[in-house]
């Protein structure tokens, strides 16, 4: 009966003639799918790209707090030699009275610090109102690990023609994740880079469980270049730099890494944040690395 009267509303109105259609799979895996794209994505923005056998190093504090600490910290991981500049205008907490970010002021902070260190800039994007005004200032979005499954948000972040940085989420498999990222292709964005930032497991030690095995899976299984987070992974300091070590030991396209001038002080994460000269000492490490390892391909 119900399905009658469904006919019968179509037929005289056109309703049904009104309801979209079903987006049909390009690939039996879909567009991130090494079965849809043989070959790596590279992106590429300005003079910089991720992918293609570069290791990019994204670096920043967690969260933009004043003009003096984030142009402190953008010159000192530029001299360093990180390749974009990272910093939080909108911060996801999980406390409602943690600090939130200093919104678009965050987001004007940012582009003077592209404008002083020549370096690209990339920010999260939390809610799809804000897409635009940030599109407007950074040179990437970045989706965050508590919206890796916000499938209305990545539809419409897939719209922009910025490069997405999408993070894992917390509890998201292999699968999933690459699900998501497939919402931003299918949307019509096709620059996506992934990232790994650690998943919640029973371990305590540690912030998170850095997932390492997922970017030997992920090279495997998708063309989309792959980094890693290490700092939100381990949350601790002291662990942040072997991490960064073996991420590019299994192959990863690029880090993101927290650092901050004055990590006692910092409003957010100040306990994961390298300081410049931990950095400094980092990047010497990765240029060794990256020089051995090139003799071994």
């Amino acid at each position: 009966m119900l399905l009658t009267t469904l006919n019968s509303i179509g037929h005289t109105n056109g309703a049904l003639a009104a309801i979209p259609s079903v987006p049909v799979k390009k690939s039996p895996h879909g567009m991130v799918s090494r079965n849809y794209q043989k070959e790596d994505t590279v992106i590429r923005f300005g003079n910089t790209q991720i992918g293609g056998g570069s290791f990019s190093v994204i670096a920043g504090p967690c969260s933009i707090e004043s003009v003096e600490q984030l142009l402190e910290t953008a010159h000192a991981v530029k001299s360093s030699g990180a390749t974009i500049l990272r910093g939080g205008a909108f911060k996801p907490r999980t406390s409602p009275y943690s600090f939130q970010g200093l919104g678009e002021y965050g987001l004007q902070l940012l582009s003077l610090a592209r404008e002083s260190t020549g370096l690209p800039v990339v920010t999260e994007v939390m809610d799809a109102v804000d897409i635009p005004l940030v599109e407007q200032y950074a040179d990437i979005l970045q989706v965050g690990a508590r919206n890796s499954q916000n499938f209305s948000l990545l539809k419409k972040i897939g719209l922009s023609r910025k490069p997405v940085i999408l993070k894992r989420g917390l509890m998201t498999t292999v699968e999933e994740f690459l699900n998501s990222a497939e919402y931003i292709l299918a949307s019509g964005n096709t620059d996506v880079i992934l990232c790994e930032r650690g998943i919640r497991t029973f371990e305590t030690s540690t912030r998170n469980t850095l997932d390492l095995s997922a970017v030997c899976v992920l090279k495997e299984r998708t063309h989309l270049p792959i980094i890693v987070d290490p700092s939100h992974a381990v949350g601790l300091r002291r662990f942040v730099k072997p991490l960064t070590r073996a991420a590019m030991a299994v192959g990863a396209d690029g880090v993101m890494v927290e650092v901050h001038c004055s990590p006692e002080t910092a409003l957010c994460d100040g306990d994961q944040s390298l300081t410049p000269e931990d950095f400094s000492h980092l990047m010497k490490d990765l240029g060794i690395m990256s020089a051995f390892m090139s003799k071994l391909s």
